[in-house]
């Protein structure tokens, strides 16, 4: 059982070392040749030793520092007893802990500020169930994707909403900084701007929003969704066919206003690492990691 806290502690350490010799033979100035040779050799050697272990340090740090908006339940939150767990996290572990050997830790970042964040270099990549778009691929390049999602609408149960028409001039919740809000600002316009938009810091805030009575729907991710409206008698998903089924991809049994893909940000002259992760990702889903991480947050 891995440790679930803002700080993991992996095994890996980059270590390495230098083994210099040289020989000679005759005597006088051939002797002093050949030794002068084989000195410019060995320090040349471990010159270029050095900077091969510079490199592959700076490619994979041996911390990684983990941008993230804390809560975002089921992919990074904390249990009450502290620690923090999530399906990200559990991904994080197996990418960074178990295929790449080094340590890693959770920053906890507002999700309307976490690009700007990365780039001003406050951690090293971002994991905050992120859809890669082309508005952020101009900002940050993204990881191989790891994960589908789509943009729902939940909903108070035996209230007036059943369809999507219905949305239609209500007081919709939604987090700053998120698709779910660009796709309620899609609808918005779809409805002629009759729409009204409350943005919440956190989607924690929308959801109590909800419930109080403050608004009357939610747009934001499925899996985030579900996990809210499965602890709950009250909310239920919007139904109706949508993005999903237009794709021509098999469609959950609720309505879906956009069809996305999470990756992992990083700075833009970040390739070598970059590249290591996406090796490391593809060894997890091959290996029968990433799924056994999905099973545990997404099962049914």
């Amino acid at each position: 059982m891995r440790r679930r806290t803002y700080v993991k502690t992996g095994a890996g350490v980059l270590a390495g070392g230098l083994l210099a010799g040289c020989t000679g033979g005759g005597s006088g100035d051939e002797a002093t040749e050949t030794s002068a040779s084989d000195g410019e050799s060995s320090t040349t050697e471990a010159a270029e030793t050095e900077t091969e272990a510079e490199t592959t340090e700076s490619a994979v740090p041996s911390n990684v520092v983990i941008g993230s908006d804390i809560p975002y339940r089921p992919f990074e939150y904390e249990t009450t007893s502290g620690e923090l767990t999530g399906f990200d996290v559990d991904i994080a572990a197996a990418v960074f802990e178990d295929q790449l050997g080094v340590d890693y830790e959770f920053k906890p970042t507002s999700f309307d500020s976490i690009i700007p964040s990365l780039n001003n270099n406050n951690f090293r990549i971002i994991m905050s169930a992120m859809t890669i778009n082309d508005e952020r691929d101009e900002e940050v390049d993204f990881s191989d994707p790891y994960f589908t999602a789509y943009q729902t609408v939940i909903v108070r149960e035996g209230g007036s909403i059943s369809s999507k028409a219905d949305l239609q001039g209500q007081p919709i919740g939604v987090q700053k900084g998120t698709t779910g809000a660009n796709a309620a600002e899609q609808l918005q316009e779809e409805f002629d701007g009759d729409l009204e938009l409350k943005k919440y810091d956190q989607i924690s805030g929308a959801f109590q929003a909800l419930i109080n009575g403050q608004v009357n729907a939610i747009i934001n991710d499925n899996t985030v969704n579900a996990e809210f409206a499965n602890e709950r008698d009250d909310v239920v998903f919007l139904e109706g066919e949508g993005a999903a089924a237009e794709a021509g991809q098999e469609a959950p049994p609720y309505l879906t206003l956009t069809v996305e893909n999470y990756g992992i940000a990083f700075r833009e002259d970040d390739d070598e690492f970059r590249e290591r992760v996406n090796e490391a990702l593809a060894a997890i889903k091959e290996n029968g990691t990433y799924e056994e991480i999905y099973s545990e947050y997404f099962a049914g």
